[in-house]
């Protein structure tokens, strides 16, 4: 009796110790046809979502496992994708052997575009995995805005419609988008919208953000940083999943995407149709989208060929105009756009119809061919097509603004009217692409090139009006054409198994006309024509398994924008120049299976970057002119810690200072009844009355460079406490933005800190493959805050005179999404 009863205790105390045991999995991955190890290889448990790389030996390793039955998937580009179910009682040996796959891949199409791991470039990545956990409606910058340097804004204010970014302070006229290596940003503008895009990110398979000059071997010049987008996710199983999503603000989303699966012939279909309402937290800032993205491809072992075409609609409510910074502490949420008012300057109401509308079609071909593994060209031929228009209702406007004479009745002249006015955009981007690799024992070749020509008509109608204007009458019209061609080639020399050397050089060819009447009815009829050089070279040391050093330093060379000539008249734009800029990078990389830490240091040394000085032209607009001397020096650093199977934490940060050396600031001088007088310089200070004083007396040698924060940090803790259900609790820092360039305080934004936290349930059950809910809540302590603003300065009668506009941000507000996958 005295037996069982010891043999009972034993039992029940071994018991639980039995099911706390933790054991390790480790192995090794291989090619199995030549049983070569595969380096890189992604090693993942699926049901603890841990996820370990295979080292330069091809082995890999998870610690402190459970006792259980779990799936481990590998994958390997260019192999099929392995998966087993291991039952761990024991620490456990596996040896993983992974077929070639016999079919190309479409990962080929972006090589060109995109830097591999021993390339001494700064770069982050992002998966369609992360992508999939944070994408409830808001625009594709949302969804990167916890990269390292990165700000975003939004001019509704939840992250819908009109949406921007910065990466180290640059924005998007300066920052290379391709989209499967098809360039993005307009020709003319530079810009991206991707309020043209709605739900760009239901569709990305992966994204490559590259800081500084990065490899811009297509597309328009990096000046600050590279978005590499590849769509469409490959898939040998077919699958339909529905995504649907609403929350604050009347905000609802639906997405469905699908695939036929790659079939054994090497024929795969995916699609994407989506959807997206929302008011804005702004007042009547309300965005309309529609989108989707169709696409066919078939390959073989060394044949890759894929046809996508992508459309997007949008009508948003305009909201650029921000709110007056009168109007922030007692109504955050006021829009200016669209006031009326009657013949004695008494407010009315507002115009419903100050909307934007634009239309735009992505259409691209894809052809790779594999001569060998050692050699692989790639083509691509693309047109983007776009055609919309914005709408204003505009009180009391001069006649001859218009081109049109006076209004006369009888013996009454009538100089003004009230009108509606359209500006429009009807335009056609279109090229082709063409790169090879090659591998010549250990040189790692690309090189090709690329041309491109852009044919946009912009045009204005008066399509109402109280009298005196013809219908649709069109008062001003003008085309902007810009060609261009590129021709590069890049070589990653291995010099032997720590350090790697590389080169690039591309040359950029642009030929740039506009002929015609601009809206002010000015004549801005020129011709532009650049040539650049843009090299760069680099070493990339790896020290030993774990840790690896960079340095790299690159030129680049970047054309006016559109609007700088538009705007300059004849004087100025002989004036205006082309940006340079040397970039050195210095970086510094630690990774081991529990942790992976990054750091670098930047210098960006601008030769005559083009900023807002308050400078105007002849008829009063204002302009963009060169400055001789800028620069930003920065440290960015980035962390990943997996704790265990239930924390995680990663946190990245950028310390940066960017600065204009012996700036001087214009502003406009009017006496006390508002007549011109011309032109002030404002030589910049610190003190605010002093440096706005008619005798300008401020002399300080260097200013900030506007919207560029001295501080930036972002953090991400997860939580998983029972499989499948992650929580994830968000953080982010942006220092103080300087409006302008004055480094004036009143002028500026303040630091602002948000929280949101993100809830992600994948409920496992038989009836559907997928089936996740997620409950995002957005600036969960209700900060108050701008993310953008413009301001326009002047002197009246001896005193400041200001308008800006500031765009506040959401308070607390949240979504919740379902997605259900078959």
């Amino acid at each position: 009796m005295s037996k069982q009863i010891t043999t009972t205790i034993i039992i029940a105390v071994l018991m639980p110790l039995n099911l706390l045991a933790q054991f390790n999995i480790s192995g090794k991955v291989i090619d199995k046809e030549n049983h070569d190890i595969l380096i890189g290889a992604h090693v993942s448990l699926n049901e603890l979502n841990l996820i370990t790389v295979t080292d330069e030996n091809g082995n890999f390793s998870f610690e402190n496992i459970k006792k259980g039955t779990y799936t481990l998937e590998a994958t390997y580009l260019g192999f099929k994708t392995y998966s087993t179910d291991i039952k761990v009682t024991k620490d456990t040996k596996i040896n993983i052997a992974m077929i070639m796959s016999s079919l190309m891949e479409d990962e080929v199409i972006v090589t060109a575009s995109r830097v591999g791991e021993k390339t001494p470039l700064t770069y982050s990545e992002i998966s369609s995995e992360e992508l999939k956990r944070s994408n409830q409606g808001a625009d594709l910058p949302f969804l990167l805005q916890n990269t390292p340097s990165v700000v975003v804004t939004s001019d509704a204010g939840a992250g819908v419609g009109y949406t921007g970014m910065r990466i180290r302070g640059s924005d998007l006229t300066r920052i290379n988008v391709t989209l499967n290596g098809i360039p993005v940003n307009d020709a003319e503008s530079n810009l991206v919208y991707f309020v043209d895009l709605p739900d760009l990110a239901s569709s990305v398979d992966n994204i490559q953000i590259q800081r500084g000059v990065g490899n811009s071997s297509n597309g328009a010049a990096a000046f600050g940083a590279s978005i590499n987008i590849k769509t469409d996710e490959q898939t040998t199983e077919p699958f339909a999943r529905l995504s649907s999503t609403f929350g604050s603000f009347n905000t609802l989303k639906n997405t469905i995407n699908f695939s036929s699966g790659r079939n054994n012939n090497g024929f795969n279909f995916n699609g994407r149709i989506s959807k997206i309402n929302s008011d804005g937290y702004i007042d009547r800032a309300y965005s309309d989208l529609f989108s989707y993205q169709l696409s066919a491809s078939w390959s073989d072992e060394n044949d890759f060929l894929k046809l996508m075409i992508m459309n997007g609609k949008e009508e948003t409510y305009q909201a650029w105009n921000g709110t007056p910074k009168d109007s922030l502490a007692t109504n955050p949420t006021f829009n200016p756009s669209g006031m009326m008012y009657d013949k004695n300057g008494n407010f009315i109401g507002y115009y419903e119809n100050e909307i934007d509308k634009y239309d735009q079609s992505y259409y691209q071909l894809h052809y790779a061919h594999s001569f060998s593994q050692n050699m692989t060209l790639t083509a691509s031929a693309f047109l983007t097509t776009g055609k919309g228009y914005y709408e204003n209702y505009k009180n009391d406007k001069s006649f001859s603004s218009y081109g049109l004479p006076s209004f006369v009745i009888g013996d009454t002249v009538i100089e003004s009217v009230n009108l509606i006015q359209q500006k429009w955009l009807d335009n056609k981007y279109y090229g082709f692409n063409i790169a090879m690799n090659h591998k010549v024992g250990r040189f790692n070749l690309n090189y090709g090139g690329s041309w491109n020509r852009y044919d946009g008509d912009h045009f204005g109608i008066i399509n109402w009006a109280e009298y005196g204007v013809p219908l649709n009458y069109r008062w001003y019209e003008n085309t902007g054409n810009k060609q261009y061609y590129n021709a590069f080639i890049s070589a990653n020399y291995e010099l032997n198994r720590h350090l790697n050397l590389f080169a690039e050089m591309q040359y950029r060819h642009i030929n740039y006309s506009i002929d015609g009447i601009h809206d002010d009815l000015n004549d801005v009829t020129q011709r532009h024509l650049f040539n650049f050089w843009n090299p760069k070279g680099g070493i990339f040391y790896s020290i030993n398994d774990n840790n690896s050093a960079y340095f790299s330093v690159a030129y680049s060379n970047r054309e006016p924008n559109r609007d700088i000539y538009t705007d300059a008249d004849e004087i100025q734009r002989e004036r205006v120049t082309h940006e340079k800029l040397i970039d050195y990078e210095l970086g510094y990389s630690h990774r081991n299976r529990k942790m992976a830490l990054n750091a670098n240091i930047f210098y960006m040394d601008y030769k005559d970057q083009l900023v807002m000085t308050g400078e105007i032209n002849n008829v009063g607009n204002t302009i963009m002119t060169n400055v001789d001397k800028s620069y930003r020096l920065g440290l960015e650093g980035s962390a990943a810690f997996q704790f265990n199977r239930y924390f995680a934490l990663d946190f990245n940060f950028a310390l940066s200072q960017n600065k204009i050396l012996n700036y001087v600031d214009y502003v406009d001088n009017y006496d006390a009844d508002w007549n011109y007088l011309g032109q002030m310089e404002n030589n910049i200070g610190t003190d605010d009355a002093a440096c706005h004083s008619t005798d300008a007396a401020c002399h300080v040698p260097t200013t900030d460079i506007s919207f560029s924060p001295n501080i930036i940090g972002g953090l991400n803790f997860k939580v998983t406490p029972i499989n499948h259900l992650d929580i994830v609790f968000q953080e982010k820092y942006v220092g103080r933005q300087y409006i302008d360039n004055t480094s004036t305080l009143s002028r500026s934004l303040d630091p602002y800190f948000v929280s949101n936290v993100n809830i992600n349930y994948e409920w496992k059950q038989t009836l559907f493959k997928d089936l996740n809910f997620n409950l995002s809540v957005n600036n969960i302590f209700n900060s108050k805050y701008c993310s953008n603003a413009w301001v326009y300065k002047a002197i009246v009668g001896g005193e400041e005179y200001i308008e800006d506009g500031y765009f506040s941000q959401a308070g607390i507000n949240f979504m919740f999404s379902v997605i259900v996958g078959i």
